[in-house]
């Protein structure tokens, strides 16, 4: 038991083979076009994996099982919110990125409303995904932490500096591949790694029921007492104030699901950028409604994942929830297993990562650079360019990581609570621009602007669950830029 030197190496391994693997598969750029949409030419269920893979990461694999250790299967009713969102940006906004030859999503919005706007939202989207990668880089350094510490040579180091070696390692190999391949080696090594910690998870899963006295039936004899069995909570047991309080209630939780993955799949980079690499609007299409499916099949394997350690660990009381995944595959493991796992968490660390690195990269250049700076420019140029972006933005999401080191919350809800408090405007100003026709950029502006300022006031001054942030910022920018359009036309639009 315990990580041995057998484990270093697998890992160790593992990092170097995704490495050159993705340098491989990523090719030869000579433009822009290869370097962020690979050529528009790569396969839709390749992209859905790929979307997968990338709102996966560590925090998924470590903080989705703590949620349930610590609470129930509550969060699982977030995930038909998820599909129903996806559906209609499949239908509603797919189709305005698929009429030009766009790069980015907020090039969209040029043509809506003007650059203004665009570059608003771009640097929204930059300080956004900056954050929430940050978290998931930190997410990425607990199981480190945890090996780290059992050895003497890190028993006196601060963990500022553990997670600072764990952090480096992990974006060190990532980076290579994703600054030599582009998308197209962020997207195939994302493939590879969705498979990978998913069989590293069902490892564990079935190693766990397998130290169970009676399997899964010592699952439900724990859990069920407890109440951890239960899906759906209704949230109004404390009233309407506490109703808006009650982060997974049925009604909170899908319709927060639905327009988080609206903004999160309809307007963040991230995943647009993916969605924008098939070759038709139709594969795009499949691309994003099969991860739906795939993402609600994920997250209830590691929700249940979660009761199980609960059962394992006969209801031991954790600091942090997102520690009890961590310490059953590094403490409970035979050689050589936990080290695969590992592997498996680092692979959904990098698929996110990598994404994140390329799409800030992407965006930065795109929507903030060639209209100022660079509308001259040659393909070569912006293709180094690009690549030196690229090691920018990986040396801020290194820094950015470590302002989380002291949060207590479960790392799945500080990454979507920062991410909802931005995503609200930023649908508002995509939904503004694609259903209604009388909005010009001032109103966009105008509505933007308050959906974040609403939504700021929301996360600092009240008890307001996440889940109602991305609906209360989305509805706030499309009335504001709505009663602006109205009042401030001379003549009718």
């Amino acid at each position: 038991m315990g990580f041995s030197v057998v484990d270093y190496v697998i890992v160790l391994l593992y990092l170097v083979g995704v490495a050159v693997f993705g340098v491989l598969s990523g090719g030869k750029q000579t433009s822009t076009k290869d370097y962020f949409l690979g050529s528009r030419k790569m396969p839709w269920l390749a992209v859905s994996f790929a979307v997968v893979a990338t709102e996966t990461s560590a925090i998924t694999f470590i903080s989705i099982p703590g949620l349930a250790y610590l609470t129930n299967l509550s969060f699982l009713q977030i995930t038909l919110g998820y599909i129903i969102g996806r559906i209609i940006v499949a239908f509603l906004f797919l189709p305005s990125y698929y009429r030009g030859e766009l790069v980015t999503a907020y090039a969209l919005l040029t043509k809506r409303f003007g650059d203004k706007t665009r570059n608003y939202a771009s640097i929204v989207f930059l300080v956004t995904r900056t954050l929430a990668t940050g978290v998931r880089l930190f997410a990425t350094a607990i199981p480190l932490a945890i090996i780290f510490r059992g050895y003497q040579l890190f028993s006196g180091m601060p963990d500022v500096s553990v997670y600072f070696i764990a952090i480096s390692i992990i974006t060190l190999f990532t980076f290579i591949y994703t600054y030599t391949g582009g998308i197209k080696a962020v997207i195939w090594t994302d493939v590879i790694q969705m498979f990978i910690y998913l069989g590293g998870a069902t490892v564990a899963f079935i190693l766990i029921l397998n130290r169970l006295p009676e399997g899964w039936a010592s699952v439900v004899q724990a859990a069920a007492p407890h109440g951890k069995l239960q899906i759906i909570d209704w949230g109004f047991s404390g009233g309407l104030a506490h109703f808006f309080t009650v982060k997974y209630s049925l009604i909170a939780s899908i319709l927060g699901g639905t327009f988080l993955a609206m903004a999160s799949h309809g307007t963040d980079q991230l995943i647009v950028q993916r969605l924008l690499a098939t070759n038709s609007l139709k594969n795009s299409q499949k691309a994003l409604i099969t991860s739906g499916f795939f993402v609600a099949l994920q997250f209830l394997f590691f929700l249940v994942i979660g009761l199980s350690l609960y059962a394992f660990y006969n209801a031991m009381p954790f600091a942090k929830g997102d520690e009890a995944f961590p310490k059953f595959i590094i403490e409970q493991l035979p050689t050589g297993v936990s080290g695969f796992i590992i592997a498996g968490l680092f692979a959904s660390a990098m698929g996110s990562l990598s994404g994140s690195i390329n799409s800030l990269a992407s965006s930065t250049l795109i929507d903030l650079y060639k209209p100022y700076f660079g509308k001259g420019n040659s393909d070569e140029k912006d293709l180094k360019l690009s690549r030196t972006l690229s090691v920018v933005w990986t040396l801020i999401l290194v820094g950015t990581a470590f302002l989380f080191i002291k949060s207590s919350e479960a790392v799945i809800e500080v990454a979507l609570s920062i991410a909802s408090v931005t995503y609200g405007g930023l649908l508002g100003t995509f939904l503004l621009g694609v259903l209604f026709k009388s909005p010009n950029q001032r109103d966009a502006m105008l509505g933007f602007t308050a959906g974040l300022i609403v939504l700021i006031v929301a996360f600092f001054f009240t008890p307001i669950a996440w889940t109602w942030y991305t609906f209360i910022g989305a509805s706030t920018t499309v009335i504001v830029g709505l009663v602006s359009s109205k009042i401030g036309r001379k003549t009718p639009a």
